[in-house]
């Protein structure tokens, strides 16, 4: 580890300190699980988790979350996040996270000072101002802290960081909100959600670790990294997953030749 990935951990942990007190949004990813244990770390009782439940986010991530917590004895706030009565978020618009992030988040400035935490803080990192990332001015409207931005440290360095620090994150894959699976203007409901989440789930189970299963209409395309694609060639492998997908309820099946790209719907907006 460098030396100047140990000051930007050195500069976290002053960082947090100086806030006092804490709700860390966490989620179970690389991300919220090392900013969590940080804080834990630094502040003690006076760092908490509030975890989110809702239709967008997978059922194994809120799991992991909460099993994280009562690994490391760290006070968990979990409450039911009603997603679908976020006004637009069904028809979702490209402002789409902005309008759930700031619901949500409102919700979880709610909460903390319900539980006498005085800041709320987030996971993004420096490598999230790449991408078209609207959830993001939510997050500057409402004050919530990101520690870890602050702090200049990135994607790579929270995993090397992770991995010395023996949380079980370290090299787990990242996994954006079910939403984000949809092309931008597909009516979003619980059962599409739904269909997403098992579809991933399959893949899963199939040994693949980083994916996405993208919705345009009742066509499926399936992202992999490319290393992985030539998999697809085989034909009973195809036929598994066809009739898997079908069973869900797509009516067509289709492999993304481009592999896996974290953001990919983003690219219409970036090329319009």
């Amino acid at each position: 580890m460098t030396d100047e990935t140990r000051q930007k951990y050195a500069l976290l942990q002053e960082n947090l300190k100086n806030l006092g007190s804490v709700a860390v949004a966490f989620s179970g990813g690389v991300d919220s699980t090392f900013l969590l244990k940080a804080a834990h770390d630094a502040l003690g009782d006076r760092a908490a988790a509030i975890t989110a439940a809702a239709s967008a986010f997978p059922k194994r991530e809120s799991g992991e979350a909460r099993s994280f917590c009562e690994k490391e004895g760290i006070r968990q706030i979990q409450y039911d996040f009603d997603v679908m009565s976020v006004e637009g978020f069904a028809q979702n618009p490209p402002d789409r996270c902005y309008r759930c992030k700031k619901a949500l988040f409102e919700n979880i400035q709610r909460l903390a000072a319900q539980n006498h935490l005085a800041y709320v803080a987030e996971g993004s990192n420096m490598d999230d101002n790449q991408d078209y990332r609207p959830g993001h001015r939510a997050i500057a409207e409402l004050g919530i802290r990101s520690p870890l931005r602050d702090a200049g440290l990135t994607k790579a360095e929270i995993r090397e960081l992770s991995r010395e620090m023996g949380l079980p994150t370290w090299d787990k894959p990242s996994y954006a909100c079910l939403a984000s699976r949809f092309v931008y203007g597909e009516i979003i409901t619980p059962e599409k959600l739904s269909m997403v989440e098992q579809a991933e789930q399959f893949l899963m189970e199939q040994g693949f670790r980083q994916m996405r299963v993208r919705v345009h209409g009742n066509l499926a395309r399936i992202e992999v990294p490319s290393g992985e694609i030539p998999r697809f060639a085989e034909p009973s492998f195809r036929q598994t997953i066809t009739a898997r997908f079908q069973d869900l309820g797509f009516s067509y099946v289709t492999l993304d030749l481009l592999g896996f790209r974290s953001g990919s719907m983003n690219e219409t907006l970036k090329t319009s």
